[in-house]
């Protein structure tokens, strides 16, 4: 993150609100990418305003993979660097068990394949909990597609079910990352693999640039009838976060300053309460999705959202959506 970024990103601060609720953050990063360095050092500075983090769950970014050996293993790096720099972290609001839980990357068209990649993942960190392989896809140029360059409609492919079904057989979860146009096609997955623990990303990304720009109330109601049709698949969670990326069209990192969580909860809220709605508080979890969502908001800004706009839920549901559902879904236990 730049140092121009990180005075933009200052010039709206607040105070953690209801700073005694206990999260667990089921989604963020590690990277260092040329300009770019967010290891643990940067996530721990980002979680010090305030917020009761007691864990948080790695989610792959391509990033520290082997330099040799089988390319199918190279990604077992990404794990082994994170169980390295994993652990307890002191911060004001108290100890936080970084990366208590592992999401990495195996190639899943290697179909049964996978097998070896997934078994190398879980020898390699006692943390290792799933894995992610992105298939976010829209045939616009204006998209940009998921970092693993996926082909259209990778869901339904027989190969990628089978290197799906060695997930479910070794009892790890899917991260599936989609943009909403493919909702429908993870209702099918979910259907015929009913056994397989699926977590849905940023509740699908909604998207709002390229062709979908100016037209955020049809994008939501397709969005929102095809959320209901997904929420009957009892095997399907939602991570609730996502919107402050730029692809969702809200134009907030181009303000001259970062918007506070009062207005982030209320353009946000709409989306949220429809998922919870859908899923109940049992199968959602609020996430960050740090470093990528500090595109337009504090971390400290954005769980202050989380909060304004889950206020009319009971202690329990709250402590579904803070913290108990992610530590339910990915078996952590912070």
């Amino acid at each position: 993150m730049t140092d121009e970024r990180e005075a933009w990103l200052g010039l709206t601060q607040e105070e953690a609100i209801e700073p005694d609720v206990l999260i667990c953050d089921p989604h963020h990063h590690l990277w260092d990418y040329p300009g770019s360095r967010y290891l643990v050092d940067e996530l721990a500075r980002d979680i010090s305003g305030g917020h009761r983090i007691a864990s948080t769950l790695f989610v792959e970014c391509r990033q520290f993979y082997r330099s040799d050996g089988p390319e199918q293993l190279q990604p077992v790096g990404e794990t082994e660097f994170v169980d390295r720099v994993a652990g307890r972290v002191q911060v004001a609001s108290g100890p936080i068990d970084i990366a208590a839980g592992i999401v990495g990357f195996a190639d899943l068209t290697l179909g049964t394949g996978a097998q070896a990649v997934l078994e190398a993942h879980m020898n390699a960190s006692g943390r290792f909990r799933g894995v992610r392989h992105a298939t976010a896809w829209d045939e616009s140029d204006q998209i940009h597609n998921a970092h693993t360059h996926p082909p259209r409609g990778l869901l339904g492919d027989r190969t990628f079910r089978a290197g799906l079904a060695c997930v479910e057989n070794l009892g790890l979860s899917f991260d599936a990352w989609l943009y909403h146009p493919q909702i429908l096609e993870l209702v099918e997955l979910a259907r015929a693999m009913p056994g397989l623990n699926i977590v849905l990303d940023h509740m699908a990304g909604p998207l709002g640039i390229g062709p979908y720009a100016g037209h955020r109330e049809e994008v939501f109601e397709a969005w929102s009838g095809n959320m209901a049709e997904l929420a009957t698949c009892g095997n399907v969670s939602v991570k609730l976060g996502g919107l402050t990326m730029s692809m969702s069209g809200f134009g907030w990192h181009r303000r001259p300053a970062p918007p506070g969580s009062q207005e982030l909860a209320e353009v946000m809220g709409p989306y949220f309460r429809t998922c919870i709605e859908y899923f109940g508080v049992d199968r959602c979890m609020f996430e960050s999705n740090f470093p990528v969502d500090r595109a337009s908001c504090s971390y400290t800004v954005l769980w202050n959202a989380f909060k304004r706009l889950s206020r009319d839920y009971s202690d329990a549901e709250r402590s579904a959506l803070f913290h108990d559902t992610a530590a339910k879904v990915y078996r952590l236990e912070a």
